[in-house]
This record gives structure tokens, sequence and C-alpha cells, in this order.
């Protein structure tokens, strides 16, 4: 009965905030109609527990979100003449402007959809352009008319008549014969340009020569024209391009690499581009994808488009699966591709090396036994990886109880104990231990960590034998199950922070990425796994000038600079309870300390953008909402 009266209770909760929401929204349809789409969506990936998880976030502010996007676009993104000027004038100093064809396959497309798709073209403000059009074999008559009357208009706009239907990779690859241009932009038929967007490439292109790839960010429209969900995208990231395509829209390709991969390949209709970027993405250097962090297109969100929910097209999804699985032949991964769960996304899985290599866990500690003992016995008795020792660090305990106990449990096999006299210095000690370790890879385990998969170690050990990943870290939560960390990102609260750090379990996070495998900047030192040889090369934790704080986002730094990319996998779980065997940072000493290492950090690297991050995307806080200055 107290269970049930506890769940009534909180379905009337919710049940009013959503009410609240409701009224909100009134006082805008399109606002109203947009969240309830988006409130589908969330059902649709995440079930009603990730709906009500979103609820539960959105009580959590306090029933009040960030800046709106509509405030952000009329603080940060409203064309003015000033700033066309300020863009023509940058391209007058282009020496080569590169003539920039525009692919467009066209399949009875609505008449004002389409217009609008070609007239976003004809408004460029950069115009060495050419429109590449082919027409799918449309029936309805209007089509004809339209791409007649532009082909007769624009002498830019060239226009092909396909004599059957053959889908959208058909359609695209009759649209790219059309193409003379050595970059090559995909439009969809009823998507729209912004004024700048070709000229925002054309800058890249100039500053960056040797770009092959260049993406941008985007949003959507509705049927009004009304802009709405954003998506600011982070720099590339091998490891999120391969769980969703998110360079989308709008993706600008070298001509020439489209030609030597043959084009848009039939049979991959709905996730076609994917499958290009991939069979692309294989023949280039990863440095050579550019990123615009600027909304340079609008996606249209109409019935059965994908834009208004990711179910309409499932075979889109299946389609892009079965590119990603190709991808993973070609390039000869020992890994398998399969959907990431409760998303339309994918998840790359790597298999272990054989034999599975040793892991040393090193744990420092210093009393608290009854927290150590938990964070031991659930390694022991949950994981599920074969070959690992476990190594605590002893900084000077002064209880019987944990005396005892680390004899214990050294006695009975179940860990090697290390004594480490002195102050605490969190990176001194692992350094200590790493240097007595007998894996080939290293973990660093805080000893308020408790296990929840017991796929965890084997998932990061997976990612961390990759000849060209560093370190990799794993997803936390607080005891009470919201997110402790979601990976690094850097310049939030001055110098990092924790990606969606109080977000609930169940979240899916901003566009997935709480459930997708990403790089990242850099990862928590709280449950981390690298290489030994890695962490040897870089010098291993910072004993000097980081003894405490940050060390572990100055490790993972070093790991990046040093060549590798960082890695966070949402398939690794564990609970963390967040330093509750140190205790707070709030004395005297140890706030003069941890400024002083902010200090030193801010000091020695560029902290701000992150590349993993947006530009776009607040720093004052941990959620990713819209900056709002």
């Amino acid at each position: 009965m107290r269970d049930l009266m506890a769940r009534c209770v909180r379905y009337a909760r919710y049940g009013m905030l959503v009410g609240r929401l409701v009224i909100v929204h009134l006082r805008s349809p399109r606002r109203l109609a947009h969240a309830l789409r988006r409130a589908a969506q969330m059902l649709w990936q995440s079930g009603p527990r990730g709906l009500v998880a979103a609820l539960r976030q959105y009580e959590r502010r306090g029933g009040q979100g960030s800046v709106s996007y509509q405030e952000w676009i009329a603080l940060h993104d409203t064309l003015t003449e000033q700033a066309l000027d300020a863009i023509r004038r940058q391209l007058a100093e282009i020496e080569a402007p590169p003539l920039i064809s525009v692919v467009m396959p066209v399949h009875d497309t609505p008449e004002s959809h389409l217009r609008e798709a070609i007239e976003s073209v004809r408004a460029q403000i950069y115009e060495k352009w050419e429109l590449c059009i082919a027409d799918d074999c449309s029936r309805a008559p209007h089509v004809r008319k339209v791409l007649d009357s532009y082909a007769a208009l624009d002498p830019r706009i060239k226009v092909a008549y396909r004599r059957r239907n053959g889908h959208i990779s058909r359609a695209s690859n009759s649209a790219f014969a059309l193409a003379g241009g050595e970059w090559v932009a995909m439009l969809d038929h009823d998507d729209v340009l912004r004024p700048h967007a070709l000229a925002e490439v054309a800058l890249e292109i100039a500053r960056h020569p040797q770009a092959q790839i260049i993406y941008t960010d985007e949003d959507k429209i509705d049927a009004r024209g009304q802009r709405y969900d954003p998506y600011f995208k982070p720099d590339f990231s091998r490891e999120l391009f391969r769980s969703q395509n998110y360079l989308n829209h709008l993706t600008v390709h070298r001509a020439a690499n489209i030609r030597e991969v043959g084009g848009w390949r039939p049979g991959f209709e709905g996730s076609q581009d994917y499958d290009l970027n991939l069979r692309i993405f294989e023949r280039i250097d990863p440095s050579a994808i550019r990123h615009i962090p600027k909304v340079l297109y609008h996606w249209r969100a109409g019935k059965g488009s994908t834009a208004l929910n990711a179910d309409e097209k499932g075979y889109a999804y299946s389609a892009g699966l079965r590119a990603l699985q190709e991808h993973v032949r070609r390039t000869g991964l020992a890994a398998t591709a399969e959907q990431a769960p409760g998303t339309p996304f994918y998840r790359l899985r790597h298999s272990l090396p054989e034999p599975p290599p040793l892991v040393s866990l090193i744990i420092p500690t210093r009393d608290r036994t009854e927290l150590l003992r938990n964070c031991i016995e659930s390694i022991r008795q949950k994981t599920t990886y074969p070959n690992y020792e476990i190594i605590v660090v002893d900084n000077e305990s002064q209880e019987s109880e944990t005396r005892a106990y680390l004899d214990e449990i050294e006695r009975a096999g179940k860990a090697r104990i290390l004594r480490y006299d002195g102050a605490f210095n969190y990176s001194a000690i692992n350094n200590f231990a790493v240097g007595k370790a007998n894996g080939s890879i290293v973990g660093l385990v805080n000893n308020d960590i408790e296990v929840i998969a017991p796929d965890w170690l084997a998932e990061m050990v997976s990612w961390a034998a990759q000849p060209d990943v560093g370190c990799v870290g794993a997803k936390l939560y607080y005891a009470d199950g919201r997110i402790q960390h979601g990976g690094v990102i850097l310049g939030i609260g001055g110098v990092a922070g924790h990606s969606h750090k109080y977000f609930s379990r169940m979240h899916a996070g901003y566009f997935s990425r709480l459930k997708l495998v990403q790089n990242l900047s850099a990862v928590t030192g709280a449950c981390l796994v690298v290489r030994r040889e890695v962490y040897e090369r870089v010098g291993g934790l910072d004993e000097k000038n980081l003894a405490i704080a940050f060390n572990d986002v100055d490790l993972c730094l070093k790991v990046r600079d040093a060549g590798y990319v960082n890695v966070w996998t949402p398939y690794a779980e564990l609970y963390h309870l967040e330093s509750v065997s140190r205790g707070p940072e709030n004395n005297p000493e140890k706030i003069e300390r941890f400024n002083r290492e902010a200090e030193y950090m801010k000091r020695k690297w560029k902290l701000f953008p992150d590349p993993y991050y947006s530009i776009n995307l607040t720093i004052d806080k941990e959620d990713f909402s819209i900056i709002n200055r």
C-alpha cells in the first residue's frame, strides 16, 4: 500500500508538471507542437522512463529552461546587412574561389518546398555555385514545370530527368553526373540553406586547403518556417561518427573523393549519405574533416521526414547499420556493429585481444574500510573480465579495522597491498603503483567505486587495446542514480566539468550522447583505463603541480597531444560516491591548493574551446544548454 501511495504521489507530481508545461506552451501553439514532437521522440528512443527522466531534469531546473533557441537566434544568429557585407569582403580576398556544386535529387516535392529549396541556393551571397538537380521520375506535374522554369531563369541550374524511378541513391548519382565543381554540397529537395552557407564553406576551404570534408551545424524548420531543435555539433569525433551520422547537414565533399568511391550506392537508401561518408572517411586523414560551428542548414520537419521522427524511416536505420557493418569489414576491425540500446543509433563493439591482457587496477585508499570493501567485493563478484589484479595503495591508514582488512585480503590473494607514506598526493600514489604493476594495462580506480555492469572492464579494455586509443573513461552514477560523469568537457567552470552531471540515469543526453561511444578531450581518473606504455610515455600523472585536482584531465590532454584519441563509453557503468573518503574541498588550505592547481591548468593548456563540445553551448553549466551570453 505504501508503494502504491508513493507511486500515486509521484504520478500526480509529474501530471502537474506536464500541466504547467502545456499551459506555458499554449501561449505558442507552434512551441506546443514542437514539445509534443520532442516528447514523442523521447518516448520512442528511451521509453516512458526516459520521458520521466526528462521531466525530472526539467523539475530540477525549477521548471525553468536556459535561454531559448529563439532568444539565441536573436542574440547570435540574426543576419544583418553589416554581417553579410563583412563576409563579402572576406570572400573578395580568396584568390581562387572554388566552384561548389550543390547536388539535389528530387521526387514529387511539394511545390512550395521545392521552390524554397531552389531559392535558398539562388540567394547565396557566394555566387560561384551550380545547382545540379536530378528529378527521379516525379509523377506530380508541377515538378517539371518548376525545374524547367528555374533552368531557363539561371544558367547555373542544371537539370536531369531520369526515365525510371531509381530512388535517392541513383538520383543522387544522376545529379552528381552534372557537377563540374571541385566541391559538392548535398541538399535535400525540401530543405533550406542559409544565405551565407556556401560563403562559409568557401572561406573554410581557403583557410584549410587540405580539407576533404566540411560539415556544419543544423536545425529544423516546421511548416511555418519556425526554426527549432538546433544540433550544435562537436568537431570530428571518430567514435561518435561511428555511432551516428552526426555530420548530416550540411556536408560538403571534394568531388574527386565521391568519384573515387563510386558515388552513392543503391541499397542504402535512407542512409546513403552515411554510407558515402564512411567510405570516404576510410581514405582520408581525420584531420582533413573540418567543422564550421554555425547553423547553415534548415532541415524540414514534414510528414514522413526523419527530422520529425526517427521512426518515420525505419529502413534508414537498417541501411545505416549495414553501412557501418560493411565499414568494419572493409577496414579490418576486429569488431561488430550493432544497435546502441535505447537509441536509433549504433554501437561499435571491439573484440578483446587473445589472450586478454593483464589489467592492474590501482586503488589508493586511507581508512574508510567499508567503502574499500564494497569497492573490492563489487569488482571481484561482478567483473566478468578474466585477467586482472587489484593493487591497493594504503596511504597511512590509521584505523585498526582498515589494517586488519588489508592484511585479510592480501593473505586471501584478493589484492596486493602497497604502502605509501607521506601526505596525500593522488598523482604520486598512482605513479608509484604503476611502477609496481604487472599489467600491460592499468586502471585508475577510486575506492568509492562500485560496479554495476559486469562487462565494464571488458568494454574499457577493448577500447584501450586499440593502438591509437589512449585513455578510456566510464559512465559513473551517484548513489541515487543521477549522472556523476558522462565524460569531461574543457572550459566548464574555468578548467573542466563533467558532461551531463546530475542528469537522470535514463536520460539520453544531448542528441543521445549519454548513450553513445564518443571521443572526448578527457575522462575522469575515478575510473580510467589506459595502456601502461601510453601512461609512461607521457610521464604519468603530474605529481609536482597537480597533486589532487585536474591531474586526470592533464594526463588525458598529454595523451591527446601525443597523438592518441581518448574514448568515453556508456557501456562501462559504475557507481561513484565522489571522493567521499577524502571529504569536501572546504577548508582554506584545500581551497588555496585547488585554486593553485586550477591556475596551473589554465596556464598550461588551451582549455577553450573544447573540440568535442560546441562554442554555442554554455560553459557555465554542465547540461549542454545553449549559451546565453
